[in-house]
């Protein structure tokens, strides 16, 4: 992934991803830089957190990416799959309701949610909701579109 341009951003820009970040994932970023990086090659859009890549926007809304999750857990919009899902789950593909253990029920379809693994609670992968959280356990169908995974592009992205 080769970098196109790298800005810091304004304090309004920061305001609103810490107010997303706090109001859908119960995550609080304390952090003295914030640089957006746009690529070459590639549609995602990043923030470097202190130079790390913690926050990614997803069709303009910022969300965590899978290293921001594990470096700070989110306590809301989090869908819990079993060890017999994560090579799939960390392979990129979408999330399936009998790999599924647990989902929050203020899940709604539509919406972003961290994928947690529910051995060692790493995350594994960022997605859309397809569903409810409610309706996520069950014994088939597609529920949570893979976005971004473990192993990936933007995973493997070093500064």
């Amino acid at each position: 992934m080769n970098v196109k341009s790298r800005h810091h951003l304004r304090s309004d820009e920061v305001d609103a991803i810490a107010t997303a970040l706090s109001d859908n994932l119960g995550v609080e970023l304390d952090a003295d830089t914030f640089e957006k990086v746009e690529f070459e090659d590639s549609d995602w859009d990043v923030v470097l957190v202190d130079g790390d890549p913690l926050v990614l926007y997803i069709d303009g809304e910022p969300f965590l990416t899978v290293e921001g999750a594990n470096a700070h857990p989110p306590q809301k919009h989090v869908v819990t799959v079993d060890t017999g899902a994560i090579s799939f789950v960390s392979d990129g593909a979408d999330i399936m309701r009998p790999g599924i253990t647990e989902a929050d029920d203020d899940i709604s379809s539509g919406d972003l949610v961290a994928i947690n693994e529910e051995s060692h609670g790493k995350f594994l992968a960022i997605g859309r909701a397809k569903t409810d959280g409610d309706d996520m356990v069950g014994d088939s169908g597609k529920v949570v579109e893979s976005i971004h995974h473990v192993g990936d592009d933007l995973f493997e992205f070093s500064v």
